[in-house]
């Protein structure tokens, strides 16, 4: 039986543009709802579908109190964390969704 991964996860619409923290169990369905624009919500309406931040966990509640963690934050301390392994903002998704 293969664990479930859930995952905290950081969207944007551009380098330094809004910034969106969520957290799924559903990586792949979840990037493609962003990109698609089904889901209403904050996402949808500032055009957040560029994954520049994500941190994978094998537990559900770890998981939540994270997200919850990044989202009290201050901006700069949310950018301080996507630029120390992503400093030029690129689309971590592309490379996500093509192994799909």
């Amino acid at each position: 039986m293969e664990d479930k991964v859930y995952v905290v996860y950081i969207l944007t619409n551009k380098p330094h543009g809004s910034i969106y923290t969520g957290v799924t169990g559903r990586l792949l369905e979840r990037f493609w709802e962003h990109k698609a624009k089904t889901k209403k919500g904050f996402a949808a309406k500032y055009n957040l579908d560029k994954l520049v931040h994500y941190e994978p966990y094998g537990d559900s509640e770890l998981a939540i109190l994270r997200e919850k963690e990044i989202k009290g934050w201050r901006r700069k301390k949310k950018v301080r964390l996507i630029e120390a392994d992503n400093p030029e903002w690129r689309d971590l998704s592309v490379g996500l969704l093509d192994r799909q």
